[in-house]
């Protein structure tokens, strides 16, 4: 399986168009208020020693923060563009970053080869998959978690697109941030909660713990506030 031409080329294009300053995307927040309190929830389930995925890692931000708090840190992405994005704001090399296509089970398979069972970090990946691509990206997440593994999903709930469309209704239209995106053809918040636990639960992992929490972006509403869009978190491994 492979994902569609169409959604390889829309992130292509969208990383293509983003600048390398920190924050130009609309979900590149700073760690202090993305992984790491999303590692301080996985923490209690994770064993440290392990290497640790940054399943669609972009440009590499929370995986750079990831490679403070585990022993090796590997991001990455469906996008070339976002992969050497990543690279260059690393230039010392305190992660590793990599083109992989999660619904690919070949290449999924030969990277827990290599690596041996590791944490996952998945932020924000499964709701603007392709419908028909999610399950395999969920059954990505159990391959590279393997026997001894820990896996933190977080995604958008669809009052997530509530919020969105108040961001979009400011007095000059969707701010640039929020427009890139839709102009690229990518879609927020497309999966519901429940497809969501579904998926995951027909990976063959354990539900350990979860909650509700918020993915904070780059961008305002008119009145100032920094927009949080609504998540659901999940903590999974095998028992």
């Amino acid at each position: 399986m492979d994902v569609s031409q169409r959604y390889r080329e829309a992130w292509e294009g969208y990383w293509a168009a983003t600048s390398d300053t920190p924050g130009d995307a609309i979900w590149d927040a700073d760690p202090s208020v993305t992984a790491a309190p999303d590692i301080e929830r996985l923490l209690p389930y994770a064993d440290p020693a392990l290497p640790v995925l940054d399943l669609g890692c972009g440009n590499g931000t929370q995986t750079r923060y990831l490679a403070t708090r585990f022993v090796r840190a590997i991001g990455v992405d469906l996008s070339h563009a976002a992969v050497a994005h990543a690279r260059r704001a690393d230039p010392g090399g305190a992660a590793e970053f990599a083109q992989l296509d999660l619904v690919d089970a070949a290449a999924v398979a030969a990277l827990h080869e290599r690596i041996g069972d590791a944490h996952v970090y998945l932020r924000a990946v499964i709701h603007q998959s392709e419908p028909g691509a999610r399950p395999a990206v969920a059954a990505a997440v159990a391959t590279l978690v393997g026997k001894r593994g820990r896996a933190f999903v977080t995604e958008p709930t669809p009052a997530s697109k509530d919020v969105l469309r108040q961001v979009a209704q400011g007095p000059d239209g969707p701010p640039e941030k929020l427009r890139r995106v839709l102009e690229h053809g990518l879609r927020p918040a497309e999966a519901t909660e429940e497809e969501v636990r579904r998926l995951l639960g027909e990976t063959g992992l354990t539900l350990l713990a979860d909650g509700a929490g918020a993915l904070v972006q780059t961008v305002h509403l008119p009145d100032g506030a920094r927009v949080e869009l609504p998540a659901r978190w999940f903590v999974l491994g095998r028992t």
